[in-house]
């Protein structure tokens, strides 16, 4: 990761009576200046669950001690501003530094190897056991998604990560009745274009094919334009939800056409879930081989 090694700062003080716990974007760290994005535009790319984290802590102190949690919390990353040029922020419409990220606080360094032999025996135990149904998700707001609407037993879920395409091939020697994959819109929409390694550094969200895909749906030429200017899958996402177009589940379609390819001529019954940035699942398709 390009922030290997940076120094992370942070500096708290107290706000203004009534102000609440504000967050602010010292050296190196960006700022959103684009929609589409889980922080709203002007504001410090800090993302909800770090900020989540830190509100905690500093609510609990602040409670401990008698005080109102009226604080300023401004993170600095040294150097952040040139390292974020390594990123994909600049094209995201995030300018100064770089981004807060992370869903659980935890970085989790990984072999990738390790990773899709522990898919492997995931497999394997949900069919041992007797499951009928196996669910591989990107990640944990995906999963969680999937879980309220599936209510499966704990084995029958899959941390796929990135790995679909290790998933899939291994579901393809070792066939189950069905299979879900779930994931947010931009990693759907890239298995939606054919790729099976949905990390970052190995493939990119075409814009190019989502406008062409809005295209296909009806979108109106004042619609494709403000789509051709996006600078993310999600800000197209958030056009073709303002303008009803349902691209979530279209998208979702498409995905399952490469699945099915991937699967080849198993029997399979396969679910594709998009899952949007506030966990709630925007589009689905289901259907056989």
């Amino acid at each position: 990761d390009v922030t290997h090694g940076a120094i992370v700062i942070s500096e708290v003080r107290w706000g203004v009576a009534g102000s609440g716990i504000v967050f602010v974007a010292g050296e190196g760290v960006g700022t959103v200046t684009r929609p589409g994005l889980p922080v709203e535009v002007g504001q410090a790319a800090i993302n909800p669950v770090p900020r989540r984290m830190m509100s905690e802590e500093v609510t609990a102190l602040c409670t401990r001690f008698g005080h109102k949690a009226d604080v300023i919390i401004t993170i600095s990353v040294p150097g952040g501003e040139k390292i974020a040029l390594k990123t994909w922020n600049p094209r995201l419409g995030i300018v100064g530094g770089i981004s807060i990220l992370g869903t659980t606080g935890i970085v989790i360094p990984y072999s990738c190897s390790a990773w899709i032999h522990s898919i492997h025996a995931g497999i394997d135990v949900a069919v041992a056991t007797g499951l009928t149904h196996v669910v591989g998700s990107t990640g944990n707001r995906s999963e969680t998604a999937a879980r309220k609407l599936l209510e499966l037993p704990d084995q029958s879920y899959i941390d796929m990560g990135d790995f679909a395409g290790g998933m899939l091939k291994y579901l393809r020697r070792k066939p189950v009745p069905k299979v879900t994959i779930s994931g947010g819109f931009a990693k759907i929409s890239k298995l939606a274009g054919g790729a099976m390694d949905l990390h970052s550094n190995r493939s990119q969200v075409d814009l190019d094919w989502l406008c062409e895909h809005m295209a296909i749906l009806g979108a109106s030429a004042r619609v494709l334009e403000n789509c051709r200017s996006a600078m993310s899958a999600n800000e197209i996402l958030q056009i073709a939800q303002k303008e009803s177009v349902e691209l979530a589940d279209h998208v979702a379609r498409q995905a399952l056409k490469q699945v099915h390819g991937m699967l080849k001529q198993t029997e399979t019954q396969v679910m594709i879930l998009v899952v949007n940035r506030n966990g709630d699942i925007a589009g689905r398709a289901t259907g056989g081989a």
